[in-house]
């Protein structure tokens, strides 16, 4: 790249109308990760080249890859204004996903399939779009059509296990996670999901064994936690969770995992302990997705029948807003899980689509006591 990149400068620095080195050289920093800097030189040439699409789709494909949708939006627009084109209706589809636009990016999708039916990634996206509709009789069917089409497309078979799974047709949903892992044997969401489905069919070790496959292969799954110290508790093997919350812990702290832990001494009669980890988790707002206030009132009553004062170190919480807890383990199609790397072979640039994966709520008890018999739904 080095010395690409020196010669192209070299060449500009002599003859800075040299347009065709500047695309060159645009293309070169955008191969590279140098994103802002190939976007200066495109939205030079297009001062030159308004009507010129190709320059209008790649900054497009730059806003993209720097999350500034709006604009990446505005210059897919603008190609297809220029030059209606499956490529750019199928990138602006992904970035109209990224702003929560579904009518339009479905529209966008639809385009696509005018000149190409078989493109089981639109069906996916469109899927996508359905879903995040709740018309889930159209989100099904386009997420079959996309396995019909490529029936190795791991995320259609996971968000369609979501859609049997919300709607009680558990057998169907299992099927669809298991083949998620035929696929893909690491997906660690397929796991919680199938340990979901085991513990509310009352299916223990079989959900035990799931959600430890969970945190094997993602260990920042904390909803997987919760569950787990549950069934744990239940098991009364409290040797064991306590040494995989407190292993979790010390490679990153967690409000949500403290809380759990205090739980854990809570029910086993340490008191020091369930008051040190409450205080932790309080500690940690960011990630303590319990009501802080409910927290605080629980970490004061214990310390009051303990024979401790309230300290007043946590005051400050009781004006923070009510956070209410987090139901969601998801996915949705969101900016900030796995990437699909399914990519355009069309596009000048390398552009790796947003995040194709949903994981379904679940709903989680706070009650740790041994006669918590519900299940999470």
């Amino acid at each position: 790249m080095g010395g690409d990149v020196e010669r192209l400068q070299e060449l500009l620095k002599n003859d800075p109308s040299n347009f065709q080195a500047r695309r060159e050289l645009s293309v070169i920093l955008a191969d590279n990760g140098f994103n802002e800097e190939a976007l200066v030189n495109l939205k030079y040439l297009e001062k030159y080249f308004p009507e010129d699409a190709d320059i209008s789709y790649n900054i497009g494909i730059i806003n993209e890859k720097l999350k500034d949708y709006k604009s990446a939006e505005k210059a897919y627009r603008k190609a297809i204004s220029i030059s209606p084109q499956a490529d750019f209706y199928y990138n602006l589809g992904e970035v109209l996903i990224n702003l929560s636009k579904w009518d339009d990016a479905i529209d966008s999708f639809n385009e696509v399939l005018k000149t190409d039916s078989n493109d089981n990634n639109c069906y996916f996206n469109l899927g996508v779009c359905y879903f995040n509709k709740e018309e889930m009789k159209q989100a099904e069917d386009n997420f079959q059509k996309a396995i019909n089409i490529n029936p190795q497309d791991l995320y259609a078979h996971f968000y369609l296990g979501n859609i049997y799974q919300e709607q009680g047709l558990t057998n169907f949903a299992e099927d669809c996670y298991k083949k998620v892992l035929e696929i893909s044997p690491d997906y660690s969401w397929a796991y919680y999901n199938l340990a979901s489905i085991a513990y509310q069919n009352g299916n223990i070790d079989e959900a035990k064994s799931n959600l430890l496959l969970t945190i094997d292969y993602n260990d920042t799954d904390i909803e997987a936690y919760k569950l787990l110290t549950k069934i744990f508790i239940k098991d009364n093997d409290i040797e064991n969770i306590l040494s995989i919350l407190h292993t979790r812990l010390e490679k990153e702290e967690n409000g949500d995992l403290f809380y759990v832990l205090a739980q854990v001494y809570k029910h086993i009669g340490k008191t020091e302990e369930y008051i040190e980890n409450l205080s932790k988790a309080l500690k940690n707002p960011l990630t303590l997705t319990y009501e802080h206030r409910i927290v605080k009132e629980e970490l004061d009553k214990i310390k009051k029948s303990s024979g401790l004062n309230p300290p007043d170190e946590f005051d400050e919480y009781e004006e923070d807003e009510n956070f209410e807890e987090d139901e969601s383990d998801s996915d949705e199609y969101d900016e900030d899980e796995e990437n699909e790397d399914e990519e355009d072979e069309d596009e000048d640039y390398d552009d790796s689509p947003e995040d194709n994966e949903y994981n379904e709520d679940e709903n989680y008890d706070n009650d740790y006591d041994e006669d918590d018999d519900e299940s999470e739904s």
